[in-house]
């Protein structure tokens, strides 16, 4: 008893307040079908960061404790105002079962791959019902030391996705297994609600400016995040679900997020939106959009992931349109083309 006392207080003496700004933190959280896992780490600060410096730990199935074999240490440099996309390492093309391959369209969005062998490093297999932390520190050799202040050199909290030690329920209330997941629903681990952290990926909210340091007393997945599907079906170019040879429909990683990050710590001339000639809201949305053109436009188009227009208008004046995409899961993008043929383009989530 006293022996796990020290190990809970050591692990509390590395927690920390930070400044807005001033640290990296997780901007996405990825938990795909199958081993389609990833983190999104932002950069908020104008000098470029050394991600040798820094790890990832895994505290699983409600642990309240973690070791070095549940974490990896990170590698790659994230520049200024930019992210850093992290993935699962299954890229062999031949994996079967456990080793089943990420999806090409998550590889290619990837910048660093970690955690090959499950039994070297087990920290980039998570699913819904695991917290995942970002710490700065080096990592011991030993797979079986606890990560905490007393043993890990340099020592920070930077991150805490979701809540340690805490196993949250599935849809049906039971906690067993790995199928359960933080949900939309007071209080969040008990089944009730939408699941969120299972299946599902989590984009940081633009108005988040660090990372949580804290262990929270209930982790509400909206409090700080969006959330989008981890699939969408694929449409053709009237907007129409396209369908494999064996009769269902194709589906598509839903991956168009990981790259960048919309934040309110980067500069104007870094944002993704250059322009304030249009609004949308609400966003997220459920399926209807209003957009409001603030001038006269040549054209307003959305389209999908994968480049796919899904609507699309001439010409149209000043004024507030309401859209409706009732089929639609996943993120999207709305460009305008100006009068002058200057193209504006903003992402809308529609959950």
């Amino acid at each position: 008893m006293k022996k796990s006392l020290l190990a809970i207080f050591t692990f509390a003496a590395g927690f920390s307040f930070s400044q807005d700004c001033a640290k990296i933190f997780i901007s996405e959280y990825v938990e795909g079908w199958s081993n389609n896992k990833a983190l999104e780490i932002y950069n908020p600060t104008s000098a470029p960061i050394d991600l040798s410096q820094y790890f990832v730990a895994r505290y699983s199935n409600g642990a309240t404790t973690a070791t070095v074999a549940n974490s990896v240490q990170l590698s790659g440099t994230v520049a200024p105002y930019d992210v850093y996309v992290a993935v699962l390492d299954k890229r062999d093309p031949n994996g079967v079962g456990q080793e089943a391959p990420i999806w090409d369209s998550l590889q290619a969005r990837g910048d660093g791959f970690f955690s090959p062998v499950y039994n070297t490093s087990n920290a980039f297999y998570w699913n819904g019902n695991d917290a995942v932390m970002l710490a700065k520190g080096t990592l011991p050799t030993d797979p079986t030391v606890l990560i905490n202040a007393a043993n890990v050199p340099n020592f920070a909290i930077i991150d805490v996705f979701a809540k340690i030690g805490e196993n949250p329920a599935n849809a049906t209330g039971s906690s067993a297994g790995n199928d359960g997941a933080w949900s939309t629903q007071f209080p969040y681990s008990t089944g009730l609600g939408v699941l969120l952290t299972k299946e599902h990926s989590l984009l940081r909210k633009a108005a988040i400016k660090k990372g949580v340091t804290a262990n929270p007393s209930f982790f509400d997945p909206l409090l700080e995040w969006d959330s989008i599907p981890a699939v969408i079906v694929r449409l053709d170019a009237n907007g129409d679900t396209l369908f494999g040879t064996s009769g269902n429909a194709i589906l598509d990683g839903n991956w168009a997020s990981l790259g960048n990050h919309n934040c309110a710590c980067n500069p104007a001339s870094v944002n993704e939106i250059e322009s304030t000639s249009f609004d949308i809201y609400p966003n997220p949305s459920t399926g209807t959009i209003a957009v409001k053109l603030d001038e006269n436009c040549r054209s307003l188009s959305i389209s999908n992931s994968l480049g796919q227009t899904v609507w699309e208008k001439g010409a149209m004046q000043n004024g507030i349109y309401t859209i409706e995409l009732p089929r639609l899961k996943g993120v999207y993008f709305v460009q305008i083309v100006s009068q002058s043929g200057a193209t504006s383009t903003k992402k809308v989530t529609i959950q």
